[in-house]
């Protein structure tokens, strides 16, 4: 079972090198849209998504057209998602979240880090739910 995990985790993170490096690079990821990603601690595993509000909406996100709609009532701005609010236990397990690419055609570039990912939800409800 560990095997097969970690050939899926692996094959995961192959299919997202080229976007990784785009990121990296300083490049944005994708042309159109965002790349979201969300990280454990000192970068111990990496999971992302992309995401394309302009019709038609998708681009892999589960839950592409609630994000969108966050993301419109926010104009963009990942700092003023409306989020999920809801408790979250104090347990310190950190996360962190990058969004790259473009919003509306104008560039971004945004990184948070949360204390765990219970307070990652609840700041960005359905943005980084995949």
């Amino acid at each position: 079972m560990r095997i097969r995990s970690a050939a899926v985790l692996v094959t995961a993170l192959l299919a997202l090198a080229p976007a990784a490096t785009a990121v990296a690079s300083g490049h944005p990821a994708p042309e159109k849209g965002l790349l979201l990603t969300v990280s454990g601690a000192e970068g111990t595993w990496i999971r992302g998504v992309g995401l394309v509000c302009s019709p038609p909406v998708g681009g892999g996100h589960p839950e592409a057209t609630a994000a969108c709609a966050d993301l419109t009532w926010a104009r963009g701005n990942f700092d003023a998602l409306p989020g999920d609010p809801h408790l979250c236990t104090k347990e310190y397990d950190p996360v962190t979240a990058t969004a790259d690419g473009t919003w509306r055609g104008q560039p971004v570039h945004w990184k948070k880090s949360f204390g765990n990912a219970c307070m990652l939800d609840a700041a960005t409800g359905p943005v980084f739910r995949f």
